[in-house]
């Protein structure tokens, strides 16, 4: 059983994830509509459905845990998400390739975080009696699947923005 401290912890930690998670799920749905007409489309519109789905998941093991659920920092969150949509990517009055790339950077650096949060979790299976290490296996497993999807989605929109196609080769080529 882990002490009063570390709980405190785990629950500050499970709440920074739970924020990000909420961000992580309007930046996807927003994504998503707005590239409701291009390629990938229907895998963006899975996508946001999963991470959404990977939300309440997360939302299910802190009650399993009886952690708080702080929504203040679901709420800053969320704000600061609206907040980053204020920059400029080239174009005043409509959506710019960068955008799409942007965008789709950021969704994948949140699923990587919502992997490692995962692989936290399953650490510490053993002192946490309530964590259920076959479904965080089927959480990251998803995540990471989620990561290759985002991948694929990336390096098309690097080449609809730049007009590239070396860097599907150059992708491939990276370990």
């Amino acid at each position: 059983m882990a002490t009063s401290e570390t709980r405190r912890f785990l629950a500050i930690y499970l709440n920074d994830h739970l924020a990000g998670a909420a961000a992580g799920v309007d930046l996807a749905r927003r994504t998503a509509h707005a590239r409701r007409n291009s390629a990938g489309a229907d895998r963006l519109e899975r996508l946001a459905a999963d991470i959404a789905a990977d939300r309440g998941a997360l939302l299910t093991i802190m009650r399993s845990l009886d952690m708080p659920v702080r929504r203040y920092k679901s709420v800053a969150t969320w704000a600061a998400e609206k907040v980053a949509r204020l920059k400029l990517n080239g174009r005043l009055r409509s959506r710019s390739p960068l955008s799409d790339l942007v965008e789709l950077e950021a969704l994948r650096l949140a699923v990587e975080g919502k992997a490692a949060g995962w692989r936290t979790l399953l650490s510490l299976v053993d002192r946490e009696p309530a964590l259920d290490a076959e479904r965080l296996r089927t959480l990251l497993d998803r995540a990471e699947a989620q990561i290759t999807i985002l991948e694929e989605l990336r390096v098309r929109a690097v080449e609809e923005a730049f007009g590239d196609r070396t860097v599907r080769a150059a992708t491939a080529a990276t370990p």
